[in-house]
């Protein structure tokens, strides 16, 4: 009996043309070949196979592919197969101008947000995988709940009970693609229920505020001191009579968006007065509040800060990611939900989880205790690179002050006034990416930042760091 066609071998899309089907497959064949659509060792189809998908005789296709054997273009070995012979392609032609720089090229990476993605812990994120996708049911591969896993949601319960103090539910936990998705999802269903203003702070990430204002919310900055964001500005008199300009809109937003644990870039902690002021004001007015849990797993110099979120279920949005613990690439993203809230944003999540695979192995990673490990390894192996700055700025550049170190992943490096600026323009030419602090303050804000560096000292890998540094160096006055 005759084999189906779907059997016969591998797919090759291929499109004959010219007089003659052997010549117009010759020479579609050889041009796959010469612009590289075809890579060398390609194992084409047999004879066979390729002659029942395009509907013509074998002996055609037989035909083509000796003549591009004896061209060179292809090899025929007996047990092997046709293959594309080994030979050069070229590569496509540049259509960038000469002096164009692809963005995040530099030699040195010292922009923030990212960790040493060398140390992602490959071997036991294979074995996790290996371990969850024996155990899975087979209805895990199907749509499942938009919630995510139940897997993952009852582990993300457990380790930020645990872990970060946060009082969470399974059933209240939602699992999405990254702390952004999360963020656009809650702004746009705050402003079906009518909420025009979200209060933010005064330095922060450009890309949230953006997301939060393409969804139709306005956002407005906090004031902001040496002792971090004053969330008392939003319905105290007094506070905002001391600031003399702050907006009204200020006042009339009934929702905040905050880093509380490890405030993003300037790396301080709400303050505990602070805290309870703004869980007071969410309570009192019905106010909500988003907390970032920014950074809250990597702390060197002092006692854990547990989550906001544990002093108010009811009124903080907990939202937490693997982006830095593990890697940004797992698209793995987390909220913990008000009862009040949870329905709403459920509905608009609608089938938006990532994907099955991921989830299980990190509901595995979890419960094994391999997530435990890892973050405990990161934690020295980031504090070592942070004491490396400390001290090759006291050797190198002992004018320069770094702050915000006492956790997370990045130092705001404190400069001579005036010089931030030219400071970043020296690095560039250094080959250091960098950022100044003034990149990451709202436009809105009405205290001027200090010239200073933001410099994340998780990005490069182990074996750059000490180069990365020195670079540094010698662009710091």
């Amino acid at each position: 009996m005759a084999k189906p066609r779907a059997t016969l071998g591998i797919d090759l899309h291929i499109e004959p043309a010219g007089p003659g089907l052997r010549r117009g497959l010759t020479d579609a064949l050889r041009e796959a070949v010469r612009t590289g659509r075809l890579a060398p060792g390609t194992r084409l189809p047999s004879s066979r196979s390729l002659a029942a998908d395009l509907g013509i005789a074998r002996n055609t296709v037989a035909e083509s592919y000796a003549d591009l054997v004896a061209e060179g273009w292809l090899t025929a070995r007996q047990g092997s197969g046709t293959r594309v012979a080994d030979r050069p392609v070229p590569p496509p032609p540049d259509r960038r101008s000469p002096h164009h720089r692809e963005p995040g090229r530099a030699a040195h990476n010292l922009v923030p947000g990212t960790p040493d993605l060398a140390s992602f812990p490959r071997a036991e994120w294979l074995k996790a995988t290996r371990r969850a996708l024996t155990a899975a049911p087979n209805d895990a591969l199907g749509y499942g709940d938009p919630r995510g896993r139940i897997e993952l949601r009852t582990a993300l319960a457990d380790y930020l009970s645990r872990a970060r103090g946060v009082r969470a539910d399974p059933d209240r936990v939602l699992v999405c693609p990254g702390f952004a998705h999360g963020l656009k999802l809650l702004a746009e269903v705050l402003h079906t229920r009518g909420l025009r203003t979200l209060a933010v702070e005064s330095y922060g990430l450009d890309v949230h505020w953006n997301l939060v204002e393409r969804a139709g919310l306005r956002t407005v900055p906090l004031p902001f001191d040496a002792h971090g964001t004053l969330p008392g500005a939003l319905d105290s008199p007094r506070e905002r009579a001391a600031e003399g300009s702050l907006s009204d809109d200020l006042a009339a937003a009934r929702a905040v968006l905050l880093t509380p644990a490890h405030q993003f870039p300037m790396g301080v902690a709400l303050h505990p007065a602070r805290r309870a002021a703004v869980v007071d004001w969410a309570r009192r007015t019905g106010g909500l509040i988003l907390e970032d849990d920014y950074d809250g797993e990597f702390r060197y110099d002092r006692q854990p800060v547990g989550a906001l979120q544990n002093l108010d279920p009811d009124h903080v949005v907990y939202l937490g990611t693997a982006s830095k613990s593990l890697a940004p690439g797992l698209r793995l993203a987390w909220m913990v939900l008000p009862p009040s809230l949870g329905p709403d944003v459920m509905r608009h999540a609608g089938s938006s989880a990532t994907g099955v695979l991921e989830q299980l192995t990190l509901a595995e990673f979890l419960t094994s205790g391999a997530y435990d490990r890892h973050v405990r390894a990161a934690r020295l192996r980031y504090r070592r690179r942070r004491d490396d700055l400390v001290a090759a700025l006291a050797e190198h550049a002992p004018d320069v002050r770094a702050t915000g170190i006492a956790a997370g992943l990045h130092a705001v490096l404190q400069l001579p006034p005036g010089t931030e600026q030219p400071v970043v323009r020296a690095a560039n030419w250094q080959g250091v990416a960098v950022h100044g602090l003034s990149r990451y303050r709202h436009p809105a804000a009405e205290a001027q930042p200090p010239d200073a560096l933001v410099v994340g000292y998780g990005t490069p890998p182990d074996h750059a760091w000490t180069g990365t540094l020195d670079a540094l160096c010698r662009a710091l006055p």
